[in-house]
């Protein structure tokens, strides 16, 4: 346990039986998509309560929308769900993200918990209380700051994850170091992810990480904008790919992409080393493959920007870095520079 409302490890799973044993619980929902229902939800079942409900969305991006919300309102409206009912979000990020938004909505607020089974949710998006939904091919375009009643990770989930999986959050890993820990770049940064077996060191690491930058701007006014280095970048190519049927790519690949890009630009701008640039490709490059576009794409990929959470007006704002462990936020870069940056990264 590392607070109140955050469990890891052994003490995970017991603390969410115990949330939903709770007095004041009227009905508990559990939330997952087509592969958690199978893969994960039996570790869960003998700990909840006998007559909860079971509400399922298909698995994948392009299904983290509004019309699930839908769904999920629709199952709470008809079970006459009240606002003391506790909604479990079992899943990944899309899960995460979506279950949490929808309790946040539903009679303007229900309490939920989250038990992330991927692990990008696990050091990433199940923790510090962002929630939202994709809009118009936008990544995260609807959503509210909601912190969860209790986030509950255990990492024997991940198990259930193949490689590419697994890679896919290790980039949110990598970034937490990028922006604020030089000292675990360092130290990590020659071990391959699949040669990690216990990743429970890594996931505690992870999170105290973030959590010490959400506690002192938990709703993303200055410090916590720091969290979105590589997502500049690889918001707009993971929404532009989204729209490419048989091109979608993992949020963790278009981050470890974007972080490429946004390197580059530290580099370009005076504030990141050439030697320091050359590490973090080297790198990432031997976790993540390529994404693949044509350089024809890169001014289109670079208009999704112009729709990202921290610009101010017409500037597009990004997160750079000082330095290997030094994030800086709030810095101007200009469609231009984007698209310089995605062609940077395709001649590579």
């Amino acid at each position: 346990m590392l607070n109140d409302t955050l469990f890891i490890g052994a003490d995970a799973l017991p603390a969410l039986a115990e949330i939903v044993a709770g007095r004041t619980v009227s009905q508990v929902f559990v939330l997952v998509d087509a592969n958690t229902s199978r893969q994960c939800l039996p570790l869960l079942t003998a700990l909840l309560p006998a007559g909860f409900h079971l509400l399922e969305i298909p698995a994948g991006e392009e299904f983290k929308t509004l019309s699930s919300c839908e769904t999920v309102w629709t199952a709470l409206t008809e079970q006459s769900a009240d606002r003391h009912t506790l909604l479990v979000n079992l899943g990944g990020g899309v899960v995460t993200d979506l279950g949490g938004f929808a309790a946040a909505v539903y009679k303007r607020g229900i309490r939920f918990v989250q038990v992330p089974t991927t692990l990008l949710a696990q050091v990433d998006a199940s923790v510090g209380g962002k929630t939202g939904v994709d809009f118009m091919g936008f990544k995260n375009q609807l959503g509210v700051f909601q912190e969860p009643a209790a986030v509950c990770i255990e990492p024997r989930f991940l198990q259930t994850l193949d490689p590419r999986q697994l890679k896919s959050g290790y980039a949110e890993v990598v970034k937490h170091w990028l922006i604020a820990d030089a000292e675990a770049f360092n130290r990590n940064h020659s071990i391959g992810v699949l040669g990690i077996e216990d990743w429970t060191p890594i996931i505690e690491e992870s999170v105290a990480l973030k959590r010490r930058i959400v506690e002192q701007d938990p709703l993303e006014s200055g410090l916590r904008k720091l969290l979105n280095f590589g997502h500049t970048v690889g918001h707009a190519l993971e929404s532009y790919l989204l729209q490419q049927p048989g091109r979608e790519i993992l949020h963790g690949e278009a981050v470890a992409a974007g972080m490429v890009c946004e390197a580059w630009l530290s580099q370009q701008k005076g504030l990141l080393s050439t030697g320091e640039l050359d590490s973090i490709e080297t790198f990432l490059f031997s976790v993540f493959e390529k994404v693949q576009f044509v350089s024809l794409e890169t001014e289109a990929i670079a208009q999704f920007a112009l729709q990202d959470k921290k610009n101010s007006g017409s500037i597009i704002n990004c997160t750079l870095l000082e330095g290997i462990g030094r994030g800086v936020y709030d810095q101007p870069v200009t469609l231009t520079e984007i698209a310089e940056a995605l062609r940077y990264y395709h001649r590579l």
